[in-house]
């Protein structure tokens, strides 16, 4: 078959040309946005146009446009949708037993003050459930849990959305960065490590920003040993397993070392003071839904705090640590699923390697996007083995054993947990069918050209593409799909790193995780805060600015000041 040349100009006018490109984009977002139009059919819909787009305004042959959606769908599905089939399966499966309701209670017998409360729950636990599940699944838990724990619905809705963030970029066992890899052709380890030199800094920010947007400044400088301990060891463990081992285990491996951390240091420290408010500081409009009027700073009443009964009984330190058991499993074998070691014994075996007829190397990037035409692989490599969601899928079987499930309920509670998720799986093909086609097609190229016009600032403002992507899209994953492609083209046009403007996408992307329509709606539910999503919104929405700000600011330095431009990873060409 002949080859297919990329056109960037199909009108031979650069705006018309890149108003073309961004209809996919601009229809996808404005749906969402919106909120008339449920994902799934606001990314299916996005696709359609994105295929007119394609054939019609750039001249890819329909052919090729077709088998580069379906490619998509494929890659949508294995490995980013099959590790949240069975990461909630997983979570379904403790949920059913009683044994999630006993990990609530564990957290009440810790601390009794409200701050480090949300510290355990909010940040660190939030974080071991974004490295898990992501998707909303943190939101929805922590959200559930610190109601449990007496919080007022908008301090559990916001503060759980605020806390959700740092994580983020390593969320479902990496699932964004698998993504973003997809549409860049990054080395997934390499995005994984520049990433972690970003985000760092701001895992050791979120802490004290949670805790002063709760208590307010000085409520926060009185337990800052605390929270400087949860932040740091979170940050140093983010950053030494980003760049020291992979980027899958990063939130799990990260989560677990905070809280560690944090539970040994209050062993020996409690604060003076006990914060018993379930409210967040001055007016809470939440308070009269349901939720106890905020009891004044000082000594807790002993058994203030409700616990979570485990069949109209406490749980046994037995039942406790057996709630535990599933997610150490879990951690356990996505670290082995996630070594070199591994994947060099099993891939060789169990691969099934498919260029896909039709459409490899049959479109060809040409100048200026290349410096010389540069045909672009269309390669499925099936590592079915070693995908982490496999690994995944053997640790919950292993734990529905230990859970004493039969096994035909653990079928038929696989397949309701298929069913439960049908939506988000279409929503994740769709996204990636929709990056796929775009990168193809050479629609990304149009676009990330046009993105060079920003110059010099470009490190600030694609930063804030990514927050953007997230807060209407709700995936940190469709973010960089959508995007990723477009940064990697723009920065290499501007000389500035595509693997430092490719992690921007995500790291940036993280602070918009907090305002994303689908995220607000998951807390309100999870905290029965019903209709007053507006509330949580304006309550979270400059925060989400602030902090993405800062993102693009380090950013910026990493592109440009010394010894901030060390930091950036610059891979060995073959």
């Amino acid at each position: 078959m002949e080859t297919w040349n990329q056109v960037y100009d199909p009108f031979g006018n650069a705006w018309l040309s890149t108003l073309a490109a961004s209809l996919p984009v601009i229809a996808l977002l404005g749906m969402i946005a919106s909120g008339k139009v449920k994902a799934h059919i606001a990314a299916v819909l996005s696709l359609v146009l994105a295929f007119v787009v394609a054939v019609f305004a750039f001249g890819m042959p329909a052919g090729l446009a077709t088998r580069a959606s379906l490619l998509g769908m494929v890659t949508g599905f294995f490995p980013i949708g099959w590790i949240i089939l069975n990461v909630i399966f997983l979570y379904r499966l403790t949920v059913e037993k009683g044994w999630f309701a006993t990990l609530q209670q564990s957290v009440a017998d810790i601390t009794q003050d409200r701050r480090i409360q949300l510290l355990l729950v909010a940040f660190a636990f939030g974080a071991f459930f974004e490295g898990a599940g992501g998707f909303g699944t943190p939101v929805a838990v922590t959200g559930a849990i610190l109601i449990g724990l007496g919080f007022s619905p908008l301090a559990a809705s916001g503060l759980s959305l605020i806390a959700n963030t740092a994580p983020v970029a390593y969320g479902a066992l990496g699932a964004p960065i698998q993504g973003l890899a997809s549409v860049t052709g990054y080395d997934p380890y390499i995005l994984g490590a520049m990433i972690g030199r970003q985000l760092p800094f701001f895992s050791l920010l979120v802490p004290f920003w949670l805790i002063w947007v709760f208590a307010g400044f000085r409520g926060m400088l009185r337990v800052w040993q605390p929270i400087l301990v949860c932040g740091a060891s979170f940050a140093a463990a983010q950053f030494l397993i980003s760049n020291y081992v992979n980027p899958w285990i990063v939130d799990i491996g990260a989560s677990l070392v905070s809280m560690g951390a944090l539970v040994l240091f209050l062993k020996v420290w409690q604060p003076a003071e006990v914060w018993t408010s379930p409210a967040l500081r001055g007016n809470d409009p939440s308070i009269g839904y349901g939720e106890p009027r905020p009891a004044s700073v000082g000594a807790a009443v002993p058994g203030d705090l409700p616990k979570v009964p485990v069949g109209g009984r406490t749980a046994s330190s037995r039942e406790i640590l057996l709630a535990w058991v599933p997610w150490i499993i879990l951690s356990l074998v996505v670290a082995i699923w996630g070594t070199g070691w591994f994947k060099g014994i099993v891939n060789p075996l169990f691969t099934w390697k498919y260029e896909v007829p039709g459409l490899h190397n049959l479109i060809m990037k040409v100048p200026p996007v290349e410096a010389k035409p540069k045909a672009e692989a269309a390669v499925f490599l099936f590592t079915y083995m070693s995908y982490t969601g496999t690994g995944v899928l053997i640790a919950a079987l292993i734990s529905g054993l230990i859970m004493r499930f039969s096994p035909l309920r653990l079928i038929t509670a696989y397949l309701e947990t298929i069913w439960v998720l049908r939506y988000s799986l279409i929503t994740i093909a769709a996204m990636l069918a929709l990056g796929v086609l775009t990168r193809y097609a050479g629609v990304d190229a149009t676009l990330g050209l046009a993105f060079a016009g920003t110059g010099i600032l470009y490190p600030f403002f694609g930063t804030l593409l990514g927050w953007l992507g997230v807060a209407l899209t709700g995936s940190d994953t469709a973010s960089n799909v959508l995007f990723g492609g477009l940064q990697k083209i723009t920065s290499e046009q501007l000389g500035l790193s595509g693997i430092l403007m490719a992690s921007a996408n995500s790291s940036g992307g993280v602070m918009g995780k907090m305002i994303d329509a689908q995220s607000i709606v998951v807390a309100s539910t999870a905290t029965g805060y019903f209709g007053q999503e507006g509330k949580i919104l304006r309550f979270v929405f400059w925060h989400s600015i602030a902090l993405a700000c800062l993102v693009g600011g380090l950013v910026m330095l990493q592109a440009y000041v010394y010894p901030f431009t060390a930091m950036v990873i610059h891979p060995a060409v073959p």
